[in-house]
């Protein structure tokens, strides 16, 4: 048995909470900016489910970049990707494979969140310096 050192499963960690944020905040922001640009967003209403659900995304991927909150904040994100597969993709058939049915990125980001809810945010967090004081 290899003996990993916990500064590196943290350092790790912290990786994954900060990629993981930075891809889904590009996702907020085509919804609600137009940034970047996907054409199925054009002339989206920002009370709508996926106006609300961009909302959803790009605060709580600024809060993931900064580690604060990251529990909760990542359990909420994990239930919103959940919600975005069931309700966005599965009807569109193939429902045990997402690669055919487009949500194959849903998928992967509800469990990396559901992830980080249980694991914390890792090194480079405000959570990190919060339980410090």
């Amino acid at each position: 048995m290899i003996a990993i050192d916990n500064t590196l499963i943290q350092r790790a960690l912290a990786i994954l909470r900060i990629v993981s944020a930075f891809l889904l905040i590009q996702h907020g922001t085509a919804k609600l900016f137009g940034f970047p640009h996907v054409a199925y967003f054009d002339n989206l209403q920002l009370f709508s489910l996926v106006g609300v659900a961009g909302i959803l995304e790009v605060v709580g991927s600024l809060f993931l970049l900064a580690g604060l909150f990251t529990r909760p904040v990542a359990f909420v994100l994990s239930g919103l990707l959940a919600f975005a597969y069931f309700i966005g993709h599965a009807p569109k058939g193939n429902f045990l494979a997402p690669t055919l049915n487009g949500g194959e990125s849903a998928v992967l980001f509800c469990f990396v969140f559901l992830f980080l809810a249980a694991a914390g945010a890792g090194a480079w967090s405000l959570d990190a310096r919060r339980a410090k004081v």
